[in-house]
């Protein structure tokens, strides 16, 4: 979908043909939902967070700034989206990127988890802040450029390069620690 097919289709919902937002879904579904595993670490919270990402778009899409990518202002929602889930858990600091136990494990997740996850990727993350690990998953696996990255987390590009360089260097060192030691 190319940028004018999705301005049309925006101006198509806001004059009521609301049919069209299917669309807008269906291509930004499975890197919302991508993005949202990344940050919530469990396949039923990213699920639930990618509707409310897709409800709330729906509901403020007359306040969408045609300035901004469209995009980036989906990934602006879905941040926050993840933020508040992190805040409700009261866990900030210890996200759970792995299951509690195998009950967990669903036959999806696991074919998600062996096509994209690393359990060593995983605990490296856990280490990093909220905002260290948003900006490697932007940069690194929604291989989104460093303006798109600013227009989402309302930051400079210039400042998120050198945060991303402190945070890739935080992780490799954290990813590093894993590997030599194992789960810790």
């Amino acid at each position: 979908m190319d940028d004018s097919e999705l301005r049309q289709m925006i101006a198509d919902v806001l004059e009521g043909d609301i049919a069209k937002f299917e669309n807008i879904v269906q291509h930004y579904q499975k890197p919302i939902f991508r993005y949202c595993y990344h940050m919530l670490g469990n396949d039923t919270e990213a699920e639930d967070s990618g509707q409310e990402v897709f409800l709330k778009a729906f509901r403020n899409l007359q306040k969408y700034n045609r300035d901004v990518p469209f995009g980036a202002w989906l990934y602006k929602i879905a941040y926050n989206q993840c933020i508040d889930v992190i805040r409700k858990r009261k866990l900030a600091k210890y996200l759970p990127f792995f299951y509690r136990d195998e009950k967990e494990n669903k036959h999806i997740d696991l074919q998600i988890e062996a096509n994209y996850f690393n359990e060593f990727v995983h605990q490296a993350l856990s280490r990093l802040s909220a905002e260290e690990r948003n900006l490697l998953i932007l940069r690194c696996v929604e291989e989104k450029s460093y303006e798109e990255i600013s227009l989402i987390l309302n930051q400079n590009s210039a400042n998120l390069r050198k945060k991303y360089g402190r945070s890739a260097a935080k992780f490799r060192k954290y990813y590093a620690q894993v590997k030599e030691v194992g789960f810790v």
